[in-house]
């Protein structure tokens, strides 16, 4: 059963009318905190429907509140219960021997009283110490809980943790023993790791092959000589080749043929530029000639000339013919044959740009070739040493493993040989088997120091030699302690016993003298209270007469001061 359920059965115990539609479980959060749990959990265990006032003092007690009368509470109440006294009991006389039997019937009712209420004060601390006990025992057993739930959750993570951890570790060391395996090509079962476990026969004949066509290629493209070139692994032979002047520059007889052909070449130029300026020049001079008759036989038949104009006229023509002809041989002998000798000179220029461009051409076409050359051979060169590389960062690591394996293996060897040398200490028989055995304690017995430590305590003055004797004392002196502590938690224990139980009797007093045999609280005398109301009736009789005279005399007032004859009547 749930503490909700327990809260809700006991609210329905105690008669409150809304319990049926409350749900239990709505409630377990109240328990959750540990001082409102306590208090909660002695409400379910002690509360009941004799703790719940009835309809009747409730009447009573609002009848009381709104009649305005004073309520004692705290210190007035206790002032009052002192000077409290019992009424006196109006009883009928009786006989000497009637109330001897009544006195010892009351005795012996008192007696059992007080016995049963001493049981009861016996049990009722009983019960209060064992739901105490029981509520203390539920807290811990909580935290016990808890505690117990976080270790365990702790517990499987560490688990997991180092389970982990473990597999990490296996499979690693796997992986190590297969690096460091022998390989089977055969099987494929083993995979290779290192580049120092692969052959490098396919590769080797890789470049072979590729080196014989580059030799071959070489020796189509270029001249004789150039395969020792190529095959050869010096650096100082992987330079670019130095392209000369072509083959047909070096012959003599070659050049002769070749000045000569352009000897004739600016003859013949020469020659067919000066029949064609000649041609030219007589053509212009025919159509000139032409043009000049046209114009001149226009102008005879449109006027007529006199013969005297003519001949000035044919006289400063032939001035200006002959001036025009000394020009023209000079321009003939002079001029002509060196401008024709220059033109024909700058044919020359064609004939060597366009050798000059067969000869880049060349030059270019070999130091493409040489540059494939070279690139395949720097490609060649640059697999080589990458290999070689990488065979060397191989092996530095292999040592480096190397290294760290013997350092561990030292390490290994240095714990194995203090392990057996801490077995054999610990085997031998001079150790447990002594023939005089010593009182004192050693001082490498770090435990037994320890516990001496612990039985006699860090304030007292400690001894040079610590012997087992003196442990002995220390128990002996421990254990006595132990029982007095005992002894007095015993006195202690009944002492608060009595305690509670006069305590318990005293509020059993006080009950009696505020209930009086009856359900109702008697804070004070039946007659007092009387004599209280009537003064305070009294008081509010007076109250009532000295309002209604002030309120007369306002009235009063405020007539003599709106009427003038009365002011007048009265002065």
């Amino acid at each position: 059963m749930s503490s909700g359920n327990e809260f809700v059965e006991t609210l329905k115990k105690i008669g409150y009318p809304k319990a049926d539609i409350l749900n239990g479980e709505d409630f377990d959060w109240l328990f959750e905190n540990a001082e409102d749990e306590s208090f909660l959990k002695w409400f379910c265990g002690n509360v009941n429907e004799h703790n719940v006032l009835s309809e009747k003092e409730l009447e009573a007690f609002s009848i009381l509140q709104k009649s305005g009368k004073p309520i004692l509470e705290g210190s007035a109440l206790d002032e009052v219960l002192k000077t409290c006294k019992t009424s006196d009991l109006k009883t009928p006389k009786l006989d000497d021997k009637e109330l001897e039997k009544l006195e010892d019937e009351v005795q012996t009712l008192q007696r059992l009283k007080n016995l049963k209420m001493q049981r009861r004060n016996k049990y009722q601390l009983m019960a209060s110490v064992s739901s105490h006990k029981s509520l203390r025992l539920n807290a811990k057993k909580e935290e016990s809980t808890k505690k117990l739930k976080q270790s365990q959750g702790i517990l499987s993570s560490v688990t997991t943790k180092l389970s982990n951890e473990l597999q990490a570790l296996t499979d690693g060391v796997t992986k190590l023993m297969m690096f460091f395996r022998h390989s089977n090509l055969g099987q494929g079962t083993n995979p290779m790791v290192f580049l120092s476990q692969f052959s490098l026969e396919k590769y080797l004949s890789q470049e072979e092959q590729s080196t014989a066509a580059l030799t071959l290629y070489t020796k189509k493209q270029f001249f004789q000589g150039i395969h020792e070139v190529v095959e050869s692994s010096n650096e100082e032979n992987f330079q670019l080749l130095d392209i000369h002047t072509p083959s047909i520059c070096d012959n003599q007889e070659i050049l002769q043929e070749r000045r000569l052909e352009m000897a004739r070449l600016q003859l013949a130029y020469i020659c067919a530029q000066h029949q064609l300026i000649n041609l030219k020049a007589n053509n212009s001079s025919m159509k000139s000639s032409i043009k000049w008759t046209e114009e001149n036989l226009h102008n005879l038949t449109s006027k007529a000339v006199g013969k005297e104009n003519l001949d000035a006229k044919i006289s400063s023509l032939n001035s200006e013919i002959l001036k025009l002809e000394e020009q023209i041989t000079h321009i003939k002998d002079k001029t002509l044959p060196a401008v024709v000798k220059e033109n024909a000179q700058l044919l020359n220029m064609p004939v060597v740009k366009g050798d000059f461009d067969l000869q880049i051409a060349k030059q270019d076409y070999y130091t493409a070739r040489q540059e494939l050359v070279l690139n395949q051979l720097i490609k060649q060169k640059a697999s080589f040493e990458l290999v070689q590389l990488s065979y060397e960062l191989e092996l530095r690591k292999h040592w480096d493993t190397y290294r760290q394996l013997e350092n561990l293996v030292q390490e290994l060897s240095q714990s194995n040989m203090m392990l057996y040398q801490r077995l054999e200490i610990l085997t031998d028989p001079s150790v447990f088997q002594q023939i005089n055995p010593r009182n004192t304690i050693d001082t490498k017995d770090y435990s037994t120091h320890r516990l001496y430590q612990l039985l006699e305590g860090e304030n007292k003055k400690r001894e040079l030699f610590v012997t087992h004797g003196n442990l002995e004392e220390a128990a002996e002196k421990l254990k006595q302690d132990v029982s007095l502590v005992q002894d007095q938690l015993a006195i202690t224990a009944q002492e608060h016993f009595l305690f509670l139980s006069k305590l318990n009797n005293n509020v059993d007093m006080l009950c009696d003298v505020l209930y009086q045999g009856g359900n109702q609280l008697l804070l004070s005398d039946q007659e007092l209270t009387e004599q209280f109301h009537q003064v305070e009736s009294q008081l509010n009789k007076l109250n009532h007469l000295l309002t209604d005279i002030l309120a007369d005399v306002k009235t009063k007032r405020k007539i003599l001061a709106t009427n003038k004859l009365h002011q007048m009547e009265r002065e």
